[in-house]
């Protein structure tokens, strides 16, 4: 992989690092990158150019195309993303049912499957799906990632209450059936990592709010994942932020938390799930009283003022189910944060870009581990139009 640690090898890291350099231009210009073009970009020389363009087509990963059009002297051959080879499986897994599929290396799925199951069929069924994807497609597969609600160190689920694990060596348990290396992340991260995909530049801090059946959060700068040091940023959903009789109790026992008042569950009833579309979700939605929209909207103003003002960040983007409620929840909570708190800026708030598919997340967090590349928006606008 050309994100290899080469600490011990300075000769090999620089040429990692070149490699990763003339890809990155490569997924950047797809069509319409050359070899001349990486050896402007770089500052290397002709041959080294080309000499990096040889190994990432050997690789696999790159592949010449038609001729660029001429600029006075001998027509250069144009390079593209190589889609027909690697491929990299992403797993969203959900606590009813896990979506799969196999995404090519210009970021178009290639394989869809989806799996129901109950709490005690899960890990047969995962298993087996994953064992026949192994089974048909081993031999072109990069790398592996799984998303996931709770936290996770990247290769434990440390505690996921939704899917009733803790300390599950997923990971690992996921590579003896593949064969190559497999990242978890948390759901929520991976939906931030999308949203900042679909953009061609983000500034700042964002602050990213997925609800469903629960509430998670994530927080980006400069379009990068800002983790924090013990794996558990973001865990806000069961922070108490009502009091007194407004106080509901929560599925975790206390009284108060978010999700108690502003999870998809909290709003629209326990039939509620994550694997709803969006129709159903409008159709529960409609026999809901107001009120318990506004009670939700105010629990979240509260936490979204808090948290935007220690950031001071540039904007708040609300993604998950809940932006089947539409334009409606949304306005009740901007109404309920338009108040001027002293030393404080406004923030604006909108919902997470629609365009991006379930799998942009972590397919590119899974890109980036295996390569040290990232996909560019119009690709993935492009990918996920197909």
């Amino acid at each position: 992989m050309l994100n290899s640690d080469d600490a011990l090898d300075t000769q090999a890291s620089v040429r990692r690092a070149n490699l990763r350099r003339a890809l990155q231009l490569v997924f950047r210009g797809s069509g319409a990158q050359t070899r001349a073009g990486i050896a402007r970009a770089t500052g290397l020389t002709a041959a080294t150019a080309s000499s990096l363009v040889a190994e990432l087509i050997e690789s696999r990963l790159v592949v010449e195309g038609a001729q660029a059009a001429s600029t006075g002297g001998k027509r250069a051959t144009t390079l593209s993303v190589d889609a027909a080879h690697h491929l990299i499986l992403v797993m969203v897994i959900r606590p009813t049912d896990a979506r799969l599929a196999l995404v090519a290396l210009d970021g178009s799925e290639v394989d869809t499957r989806r799996i129901e199951y109950t709490a005690e069929s899960r890990d047969d069924l995962i298993r087996d799906a994953v064992a026949q994807i192994a089974a048909e497609h081993g031999d072109r597969l990069l790398i592996a990632g799984a998303q996931l609600p709770g936290t996770t160190d990247g290769r434990s689920v440390l505690e996921s209450v939704q899917l009733g694990w803790s300390d599950v060596p997923l990971a690992e348990r996921l590579e003896s059936l593949l064969d190559v290396p497999v990242l978890l992340v948390n759901d929520v991260d991976a939906e931030a990592i999308a949203e900042a995909a679909m953009e061609d530049e983000a500034s700042g801090y964002r602050l990213f709010i997925h609800i469903g059946v629960g509430i998670g959060a994530a927080v980006t700068l400069d379009g990068e994942l800002a983790p924090g040091p013990r794996d558990r940023a973001g865990e806000i959903g069961h922070v108490q932020v009502e009091f007194g009789d407004e106080a509901r109790q929560c599925r975790c026992g206390r009284y108060g938390c978010l999700e108690s008042a502003s999870s998809m569950t909290a709003m629209l009833g326990d039939d509620f799930t994550d694997a709803m579309d969006d129709g159903v979700i409008t159709a529960l939605a409609a026999g809901v009283d107001e009120h318990v929209f506004a009670e939700g909207a105010r629990a979240l103003a509260r936490t979204i003022k808090l948290i935007a003002a220690v950031l001071d960040a540039a904007e708040v983007v609300i993604g998950g189910p809940v932006r089947a409620l539409g334009e409606p929840f949304l306005e009740l909570v901007r109404a309920d944060l338009d108040y001027a708190a002293t030393g404080t800026a406004r923030v604006p708030v909108r919902y997470a870009d629609a365009g991006a598919v379930i799998s942009t997340g972590v397919a590119q967090f899974a890109l980036t581990a295996a390569l040290g590349v990232r996909w560019s928006p119009d690709q993935l606008r492009t990918a996920s139009a197909h």
